[in-house]
C-alpha cells in the first residue's frame, strides 16, 4: 500500500491530518474561483510548488492533463504581473464569473434548473445545508449560495469535521446532489471559451480533484458512488400519475 493510500485509509490514524490537508486544499481552489490572481497568489503558489503539492494523486487522464494546464498557467505568468497581464485576468475573470460571456455559470440552478435559471430550488437546497450547519453566505443577491466557491468552501467545512463518519458521508452526499452533478460541464466550457490558460487551468483543476476525492470518499466509507442516473432520480423523483375517475351517463360509453 502507498503513503496516499494509508492516509485515506479508514482504519488510518493518519486520517485526520489527510483531511486537514484536503481541505486545505479545497480552500485554495475556491480561491482560484472567486477572483483573479494577484501578485500575492502567484507568489504563494509558486512557494508550494502548485499544483504539485495537492493532497490529492491526480493519477489518471483528466487529473494529469489539468495539472500540466494549471502548471503551465503558473509559470507563464511574469514574476511581476504587470497591470496589462492584471487586466486580462480580470477581464477573463468577469466573462465567466460575473457577465456570463463564455456561458458557463458558476451557480448550480443555471445548469440543474428546466429553464436555465438562477436563484432557483438549487440555491435553496445548498442554503439548507449551509443552515444545518450553522452557515450562511454573506448577500446571496451578490453571490448566491449555489456558487462555486461557496460550494467548495462547504466541502472544506464539512472535512474538518472530522470526528464523526457522519460528517464525511455528509460530504459525499452534498456532492453527489450538488457539485458534481454540473461541475464537469462547467469546467468542459470554461476551457474551451476562456481567455487565458490560467482559468482553463482553475476550472479543470478543480473538476479533477473533486471527482478524486468523491472517488477517495467512497473508499474510506466503504461504499460504491451512486450512479448519476440514480443521483438524478434522487434529485427529481418521478411524481405519481393522478388517475382521473371516468363518468358513465346513460346510453353514453364511458367519458373523461
Amino acid at each position: 500500500m502507498n503513503a496516499a493510500s494509508q492516509e485515506h485509509s479508514p482504519d488510518s490514524e493518519l486520517l485526520p491530518r489527510f483531511l486537514d490537508r484536503v481541505s486545505e486544499d479545497l480552500r485554495i481552489l475556491a480561491r482560484l474561483h472567486d477572483r483573479e490572481p494577484d501578485d500575492a497568489l502567484v507568489q504563494e503558489l509558486r512557494a508550494i510548488d502548485f499544483p504539485g503539492s495537492l493532497t490529492l494523486p491526480l493519477d489518471d487522464g483528466a487529473g494529469r492533463e489539468a495539472c500540466m494546464i494549471m502548471a503551465h498557467a503558473l509559470e507563464m505568468l511574469p514574476d511581476k504581473i504587470g497591470q496589462s497581464v492584471l487586466d486580462e485576468l480580470a477581464a477573463d475573470y468577469a466573462s465567466i464569473y460575473l457577465n456570463h460571456g463564455v456561458g458557463a455559470s458558476p451557480q448550480e440552478s443555471v445548469w440543474t434548473d428546466e429553464d436555465g435559471l438562477i436563484c432557483q430550488d438549487s440555491m435553496f437546497q445548498v442554503r439548507q445545508w449551509y443552515q444545518a450547519h450553522g452557515l450562511e453566505v454573506p448577500d446571496w443577491r451578490k453571490r448566491p449560495d449555489d456558487h462555486l466557491v461557496y460550494q467548495l468552501q462547504f466541502v472544506a467545512h464539512l472535512l474538518m469535521e472530522k470526528e464523526t463518519e457522519e460528517a464525511l458521508q455528509q460530504a459525499a452526499t452534498f456532492l453527489d446532489e450538488h457539485l458534481l452533478r454540473w461541475l464537469d460541464p462547467f469546467a468542459l466550457r470554461v476551457a474551451g471559451r476562456c481567455a487565458t490558460p490560467w482559468f482553463a487551468g482553475a476550472a479543470t483543476l478543480t473538476a479533477a480533484y473533486m471527482e478524486s476525492l468523491r472517488d477517495i470518499l467512497a473508499e474510506i466509507l466503504q461504499q460504491p458512488r451512486p450512479t448519476p442516473e440514480e443521483i438524478e432520480a434522487r434529485m427529481k423523483p418521478k411524481q405519481p400519475v393522478e388517475e382521473v375517475p371516468v363518468a358513465f351517463m346513460p346510453g353514453m360509453g364511458p367519458v373523461v
